[in-house]
C-alpha cells in the first residue's frame, strides 16, 4: 500500500512539473515555445509568423533575441525545450543564457543542445524584421545599415518604421535620406491615393535612378480585350489597333484565347500536316484530296476529322475574323488610379527633360575633355607645321616618348605623384633633345621639299616603333595616376567627369596660355613670328632662321612629350600610342588654320564635339565615328580650305 502511495505521489509529481515549468516561463520564452514548432522545423514558407510574432511582441527582449537568432546564437535545451541565447567557451561546451535577463543558466554539452541554424532566407527575414528596431537605435551605424537593408529589399511594414523614426533622427545625413525614402516607400505602399501623388511630385525633377524605377512600374501596362469596350475599373493608356504597329491579327487572336474570349486556332503548318497525316482511301475527313484546293474545303475536312476525335478542334478563319471584328483592344495601366499614373507622367516628364539637358551638359564634358587631348597633342604639330611648313608623320613617337619617359620614372620613384612631377619636364627635356637631334640631321635638309620631308619622318617614325618595341616589348606598360587623381567629380547621377581628364584639361590651358606668353611676350616668340611671316626679311633684320627652326622643331616636340605623360596616364602605353593620335593632331591643325594657337583650340573643339556627337547615333562603333568625322573634314575643307583661322605668311603659301 505504502509503495502505491509513493508512486501514486511521485505521478501527480511529474504531471505537475511541466505546469510548473509553463507557469514560471518568461514571456519570451513563452511567445516562442507557442512557434516552437515552426522555429525548429527551419522551414523559410512557416517561419514567418513566428519571426512577425516576436518583431510585432513589444518585449524589450524581441531585437536581443532575433539578432541573437540571426547569427545562430539561440541553442534549444534537449530535455525540456526551453530557448536560450548560447556561446561556446570551449569546443564542445555551451553556455546557455536566459532570453530576457542574460543571466547564464549553465554549460551543457555538445548532446544536451540543439543550435537553431537559420538559412539565408530567414535570416533576410530576420533582417528585415530587424529594421524598425535599428531605425530608432542610437547606434548611428546600425541606423545606416538599417536604411540600406530597406534600399536593398523594402517591405510594407518598413513605411510606418521609416515615418516613425524620422522626426528623432538627429544626423541630417541620414534625415535626408530617411525623408527621401519614406517619399519613395509612400509612393509603392501607401493605400492612400492622395498621399502617393504628393510623394510622387516631390521627386519632380530628380534624377536618381531609384526615382525612374519606382515610377516607371506605375506607368507599366498590360494588353486587354474587350467586346462591349473597356471595364469601368480599367485605368486606360489608350486603345490598340489591330494590324497597327507590331500587333498582329495573330496577336490578337492569341490575345482572345488568352483571355478565354475564343476558342484556340492551330498554326498553318500544323493544320496542314494534320490533313496530310489523316489521308485515307483518297479522302481526308470524307473530303475527296482533289477537292481540297480551297480554304473552306480544307477547313470542313478538318471540322470532320475533330467531330471524330482525330484531331483537336480549331477555330476557323471566318471565325478568327469574326472575333476580332467583335472584340476592342487595349493597353491597360496596372495601377488602377488614373490621377496617381498622371501624376507619374508628368513627373517622368519633367526627369526626362531635365535628363536631357544633363546628358547633354555630360556629352559636352566629354567633348572638351576630348578635344583637351587632341589639342595638346596637336599643339607641338601646329607649331613646328606652321613655323616650318614641315609634316612630321614621328610627331605621334614624340608623344609615344613621353609617354615611355613617365613609366620609366615611376620604375625608379614609386610615389606616383612626385614621379608625375618629375616626368613632366622630363619628358620634354628628352623630346625635346630628340626634336632638336631630328631637326639636325634630317630635317634641316629638306626644307621646301615636302613629299622627301613626309617620307622621311614616317621612316623615322617606324624606327622609332621598332626601337621602342625592342627596349619595351609589345605588352602594354601601365602608367599610374597618383591617387588624388582616381575617381571622378560627379555633379548628379548622369553627369561626371574624371579628375585625370580635368586635369589633362587644365594642362591644354596651361599650355595655351604658355605659349601665348611665349609668342607675344617675349623675343623667342617675336623670332619666331618673324621667320613665320616673311624668313628672307627676318634674316636681314639679324635673326638666324635656322637656329629658330631647330628651337622651334624642338620646341614642338618637347610639347608633345609633355601630351604623352598625359595621354599615357588613362591610354595603353603601347609603341602605337603615337599613331593613334597622329591622324587627329593633322587634322586639328587643319581645320583649325595651320601654324595658328588659337585655330589648333578651335580645330581640336570642333573635332571633339563632332566625333562625339557621332559617336551618339552609335556609341559602340568608335572608328565609324572617326570615319563619319574625316568625311566631314574633307568636305569641310573644300569649303575653307585655309581652315577656321587662316595664317598669312610662309606656311598659308603668301
Amino acid at each position: 500500500m505504502l509503495r502505491f502511495l509513493l508512486a501514486a505521489v511521485l505521478f501527480c509529481a511529474s504531471l505537475a512539473a511541466p505546469l510548473r515549468a509553463q507557469e514560471t516561463l518568461s514571456p519570451m520564452q513563452a511567445l516562442m515555445q507557442a512557434h516552437a514548432a515552426e522555429i525548429t522545423k527551419g522551414s523559410r514558407k512557416g517561419i514567418e509568423p513566428a519571426i512577425t510574432a516576436i518583431a510585432g511582441s513589444g518585449l524589450p527582449a524581441a531585437e536581443t533575441v532575433l539578432e541573437a537568432w540571426q547569427a545562430k546564437e539561440i541553442y534549444r535545451r534537449k530535455d525540456d525545450g526551453l530557448f536560450f541565447r548560447g556561446e561556446e567557451p570551449e569546443k564542445g561546451l555551451f553556455r546557455l543564457h536566459d532570453l530576457e535577463s542574460g543571466a547564464a543558466v549553465g554549460d551543457y554539452p555538445k548532446d544536451a543542445v540543439d543550435q537553431l541554424k537559420p538559412n539565408s532566407g530567414i535570416r533576410a527575414m530576420i533582417a528585415a524584421a530587424l529594421v524598425p528596431f535599428q531605425l530608432q537605435s542610437p547606434d548611428r551605424v546600425k541606423r545606416e545599415n538599417a536604411l540600406q537593408a530597406i534600399q536593398r529589399d523594402a517591405e510594407a511594414s518598413h513605411l510606418a518604421a521609416l515615418r516613425a523614426s524620422i522626426d528623432s533622427e538627429t544626423d541630417a545625413g541620414l534625415k535626408a535620406l530617411k525623408i527621401r525614402l519614406e517619399r519613395l516607400l509612400t509612393i509603392r505602399f501607401d493605400p492612400d491615393e492622395a498621399a502617393r501623388i504628393d510623394a510622387i511630385g516631390y521627386f519632380s525633377g530628380d534624377l536618381s535612378v531609384d526615382v525612374r524605377a519606382s515610377l516607371n512600374p506605375l506607368l507599366a501596362t498590360r494588353r486587354l480585350a474587350t467586346t462591349e469596350g473597356p471595364a469601368p475599373e480599367w485605368n486606360l493608356a489608350g486603345e490598340v489597333e489591330v494590324g497597327a504597329g507590331d500587333f498582329s491579327p495573330a496577336q490578337a487572336y492569341a490575345l482572345l484565347v488568352g483571355q478565354g474570349l475564343a476558342r484556340p486556332r492551330i498554326s498553318p503548318a500544323e493544320f496542314r500536316a494534320a490533313l496530310i497525316a489523316h489521308i485515307a482511301d483518297g479522302k481526308v475527313g470524307g473530303v475527296p484530296v482533289a477537292e481540297l484546293d480551297s480554304e473552306a474545303a480544307r477547313e470542313r475536312a478538318y471540322a470532320a476529322l475533330a467531330d471524330q476525335g482525330l484531331v483537336p478542334a480549331t477555330a476557323t478563319a471566318a471565325e478568327l475574323a469574326q472575333a476580332l471584328d467583335s472584340h476592342r483592344f487595349f493597353d491597360v495601366y496596372a495601377e488602377p488610379a488614373p490621377a496617381v499614373t498622371d501624376a507619374a507622367r508628368a513627373t517622368l516628364h519633367s526627369i526626362e527633360t531635365k535628363l536631357a539637358l544633363n546628358q547633354f551638359a555630360d556629352l559636352s564634358l566629354d567633348a572638351l575633355s576630348l578635344a583637351s587631348i587632341y589639342f595638346l597633342a596637336a599643339i607641338g604639330l601646329a607649331i613646328t607645321f606652321g613655323v616650318m611648313g614641315v609634316i612630321n608623320m614621328a610627331h605621334g613617337e614624340f608623344i609615344m616618348m613621353g609617354a615611355y619617359t613617365g613609366y620609366v620614372v615611376q620604375t625608379l620613384i614609386p610615389n606616383y605623384t612626385v614621379s608625375i612631377l618629375v616626368a613632366l619636364p622630363l619628358a620634354f627635356a628628352v623630346t625635346f633633345a630628340a626634336g632638336v637631334a631630328m631637326e639636325r640631321l634630317v630635317i634641316r635638309w629638306l626644307y621646301n621639299r615636302p613629299l622627301e620631308t613626309l617620307l622621311a619622318t614616317f621612316g623615322i617614325s617606324i624606327a622609332l616603333q621598332q626601337i621602342a618595341k625592342n627596349i619595351f616589348g609589345t605588352q602594354a606598360r601601365p602608367l599610374t595616376s597618383p591617387g588624388w587623381l582616381d575617381g571622378a567629380l560627379v555633379l548628379n547621377d548622369v553627369v561626371a567627369i574624371s579628375y585625370i581628364r580635368i586635369a589633362i584639361f587644365v594642362l591644354a590651358l596651361f599650355f595655351l596660355g604658355l605659349f601665348l606668353f611665349l609668342m607675344k611676350r617675349t623675343r623667342f616668340g617675336l623670332d619666331i613670328r618673324a621667320v613665320t611671316q616673311n624668313p628672307a626679311m627676318a634674316a636681314s633684320m639679324g635673326i638666324n632662321p635656322d637656329r629658330v627652326n631647330m628651337l622651334t622643331f624642338g620646341l614642338g616636340s618637347g610639347i608633345a612629350g609633355i601630351a604623352g605623360v598625359a595621354i599615357g596616364l588613362y591610354a595603353k602605353v603601347t609603341s602605337e600610342l603615337g599613331s593613334d593620335y597622329i591622324v587627329q593632331s593633322f587634322m586639328t591643325v587643319v581645320v583649325g588654320g595651320v601654324g595658328n594657337i588659337w585655330g589648333a583650340l578651335f580645330g581640336a573643339t570642333m573635332i571633339g564635339f563632332l566625333q562625339k556627337g557621332i559617336e551618339v547615333f552609335n556609341p559602340s562603333n568608335t572608328l565609324a565615328a572617326q570615319t563619319y568625322m574625316i568625311i566631314f573634314i574633307i568636305i569641310f575643307i573644300q569649303f575653307r580650305p585655309r581652315g577656321i583661322i587662316a595664317l598669312k605668311g610662309r606656311a598659308a603659301g603668301d
